[in-house]
């Protein structure tokens, strides 16, 4: 049995040591042997194009037309998009368009309803 600590990002068991620092094989996440044992994630703030800090469960609308890469379909300016997730990344609101089915937007497109 290891006694090498899980992984703080994605807690996977099957960390490894490369002189002073932890790996994971998995996430490919690195951190100090001397580091806190609690986890090391961040919150993710997401603001909205107005500057209101946004929520997972939130309810958003959309303030420009947006078009859809290999489709026709636009989501029109003032469209609700209710029960949003947040999420890492470029398009960091996560959700689903009545009509149009789950999608992701950049959140410099929405605001805070």
């Amino acid at each position: 049995m290891s006694s090498l600590p899980k992984c703080p990002k994605c807690g996977s068991e099957y960390t490894y040591e490369d002189g002073i620092l932890y790996v994971c094989p998995e996430c490919a996440h690195e951190w100090a042997k001397d580091a806190p044992a609690e986890s090391v994630e961040q919150e993710i703030v997401v603001r909205d194009a107005h500057g209101n800090e946004l929520h997972d469960g939130d309810t958003v609308t959309v303030i420009k037309d947006l078009k859809l890469k290999g489709s026709s379909t636009v989501v029109k300016v003032g469209t609700k998009v209710r029960n949003i997730r947040l999420v890492a990344g470029d398009h960091d609101i996560d959700c689903k368009i009545d009509g149009i089915g789950a999608m992701q937007l950049k959140s410099e497109f929405v605001k805070k309803a």
